[in-house]
């Protein structure tokens, strides 16, 4: 090759080297912080039975399915429990006995139970009789919320075939657990949720209302499906979940999917220790074990007391 070109060869080499891009500098404190910082809301991730979403997602999407089966709400439960369920409430509210004695205080005279995912009235309506019937309370009062609208219409409508009927001892409101600013620091005697709180999104945030808005000695009262005790038992349980109720779902109420939600939702539950580990961690004295087991774990009642602070 002659001088001149190599020369020419060598002067391209040069101006390609200097054209090409330079390789980007990386500050690795820069990228630890980026790291480092906390995932914005919508970009947060929780569950929906099995299946990952966005936190601001979930309640779209419970919703949807509540207001599918609001209509069939009753028999959603019978079908999940084989209809124990009916006998576990009557259970969950003699062990709670609303419209016994309180305190003596002011402004004691009744109990004020704030009913939490409660839209149908299952609960609350239980809760009214036990005081009527059993403890002559006649001053006890049940506020209803859920989140779904759906659900406290069906509740309406079922309200309108007991004494309780456009009273002062019953009301429903639309709200989210998560975040209640409308109602009062403890202001609530008796706090329940029933069936409800494995749809919530942050089942942390709303334990933590409740601990806000029960007054000193208040009760939060919970039964949820939970964790079968029995290897074998729970074998059979899952069986009868995953294949028999989606499909019952779809012969007699014409959804599947919602159905299918359910079970799963059910199985992503915490267990009954981890749930115990949750309310007190909001603050609450746990009686005795803190949880019960109902035909072998396949639900159970946990119960959390608000501490009375002493002056």
């Amino acid at each position: 090759m002659s001088s001149r070109s190599a020369w020419r060869a060598l002067h391209h080499s040069a101006k390609r080297r200097a054209f090409q891009p330079a390789t980007p500098y990386r500050c690795f404190s820069c990228t630890r912080r980026a790291q480092d910082q906390p995932k914005s809301e919508q970009d947060r991730m929780t569950h929906f039975g099995f299946t990952n979403v966005p936190e601001s997602e979930k309640e779209s999407r419970v919703g949807a399915v509540f207001s599918s089966v609001a209509s069939s709400y009753d028999t959603m439960n019978d079908l999940m429990s084989l209809g124990i369920h009916r006998l576990w409430k009557d259970h969950f509210v003699r062990s709670l006995n609303p419209g016994s004695p309180l305190p003596a205080g002011p402004h004691r005279k009744g109990w004020n139970i704030l009913d939490i995912a409660g839209g149908t009235g299952d609960i609350a309506f239980r809760m009214l009789d036990h005081a009527t019937n059993i403890n002559h309370d006649i001053e006890t009062r049940v506020t209803i919320s859920d989140i779904n609208a759906d659900m406290l219409a069906e509740g309406r409508k079922r309200s309108v075939q007991t004494p309780y009927y456009n009273t002062s001892r019953l009301d429903f409101v639309e709200a989210n657990a998560e975040h209640m600013p409308h109602i009062p620091d403890a202001s609530v005697d008796l706090y329940t949720v029933v069936f409800g709180i494995r749809n919530f999104t942050d089942k942390q945030a709303a334990l933590n209302e409740a601990f806000r808005v029960l007054k000193p000695g208040g009760v939060f009262a919970c039964m949820e499906f939970s964790k079968v005790d029995n290897p074998v038992f729970d074998a059979i349980y899952k069986r009868w979940n995953f294949s028999a109720i989606p499909m019952i779902g779809q012969l007699v109420a014409g959804d599947r999917d919602s159905y299918q939600y359910l079970v799963e939702s059910i199985e992503r539950f915490p267990s009954q220790d981890e749930f115990r580990g949750m309310i007190q961690k909001a603050g609450f004295m746990i009686p005795g074990k803190g949880y019960e087991n109902l035909t072998g774990g396949i639900a159970a009642i946990h119960k959390g007391i608000k501490p009375v602070v002493k002056a």
